[in-house]
């Protein structure tokens, strides 16, 4: 490497803007945080820490009640309520999951899951969560790739509404996650640090008889038809409906279906480098929209999220890594006013989560 050269990898731009900070140790109203993971299902901390250790943390970052994903199905779902929710049930939610990999073995599998959710709410599961594994990972009996809208999840999807448990949906990741790895992509470092992230190549729109994992535009529409097709079922889209990108589909989706809701959650690098876009977004869907992390609970993450939705700050880190984790930008923020952060943070959550 040559004196005008620099590797990406050494890159450390420091801003030289002087411009207004504010630091936001507690949000304007009390939080809840819809969308975290206190299992072991991403191999995290709290899998084995004591739960009395938890809700310390929580109130030092003012947020009032917790969703756990992570409770699965069958005996770990029991041992996760009692763990985490039975002992706390105003302050933390466990939802249950999926068993994608004996979807293999069952032609049924959509009515077997119904009946383990029936289960799961006997136990006492709030909600279910849903992977991105659908759509993208999970094969039928014939090696098929499961399609979002696939009919056979129909009796999966009446039964949640049947049970009034809400369902947390994830079915596609960024659209550069969708991309081929070269240098025009925006996550090339991240898609480096994590290449099972990478879903390349796609195979042609509407033809699963091909190789290739689904284009980003075909996973979305699938979505859609399922949120049409099952009308009285409360969805929640994690991760902005999973297109953070394209807050106008989101807005539209919103529009069209009125038991479709979003989460925020791992999203404020893609929300906060839109903000003139992102504040009218909240504004207009102010009760659709659910406050969230995806992170392990942490002072310091949530008033990063607080700073985006509280105040106008511009040009400021999104987490806390020297080079950002998602891409290289900085966010600014949308300053919601109290009304809408009261939505936001706290009354939409406790309307389909809590209050159910």
């Amino acid at each position: 490497m040559t004196a005008d050269e620099l590797r990406l990898a050494d890159f450390r731009p420091r801003s030289r803007l002087r411009v207004a900070a504010h630091g936001v140790p507690r949000p304007a109203v009390p939080a809840i945080d819809a969308h975290n993971h206190l299992g072991a299902a991403f191999g995290g901390a709290w899998a084995s820490r004591p739960p009395d250790e938890l809700l310390p943390i929580l109130d030092e970052a003012g947020v009032e009640a917790i969703v756990d994903l992570d409770g699965g199905w069958g005996e770990a779902l029991v041992a996760e309520i009692e763990r985490w929710q039975r002992p706390h049930p105003d302050r933390i939610a466990v939802f249950a999951g999926l068993d994608y990999e004996r979807w293999a073995e069952d032609e049924r599998f959509g009515e077997t899951e119904a009946r383990r959710l029936e289960a799961a709410a006997l136990a006492g599961a709030r909600g279910l969560k849903v992977w991105k594994v659908l759509g993208l990972r999970a094969r039928d009996t014939v090696g098929r790739l499961v399609a979002v809208d696939d009919a056979r999840l129909d009796p999966l999807w009446a039964a949640a509404a049947r049970l009034a448990l809400p369902v947390v949906i994830h079915v596609a990741d960024p659209v550069a996650f969708f991309e081929s790895l070269d240098p025009t992509n925006e996550r090339w470092e991240e898609l480096h640090a994590h290449p099972d992230w990478h879903f390349w190549p796609t195979r042609p729109p509407g033809r699963p008889d091909l190789p290739g994992f689904p284009p980003f535009d075909e996973l979305l529409e699938g979505l859609r038809r399922v949120l049409l097709r099952h009308p009285v079922t409360t969805f929640i889209g994690a991760h902005v409906g999973c297109a953070a990108e394209d807050l106008a589909w989101v807005g539209a989706t919103l529009e069209a279906c009125p038991n479709f809701h979003v989460d925020i959650a791992a999203r404020l690098g893609e929300l906060g480098r839109q903000p003139y876009t992102a504040r009218a977004f909240f504004e207009r869907y102010a009760d659709r929209v659910l406050f969230g992390v995806d992170v392990e609970p942490d002072p310091e993450v949530y008033r990063r999220y607080y700073r985006f939705l509280e105040t106008r700050d511009e040009s400021f880190d999104y987490d806390a890594d020297e080079v950002p984790g998602q891409g290289r930008w900085q966010i600014h923020g949308i300053g919601l006013p109290e009304d809408v952060l009261r939505r936001v943070y706290r009354d939409n959550a406790r309307r389909l989560i809590f209050e159910r």
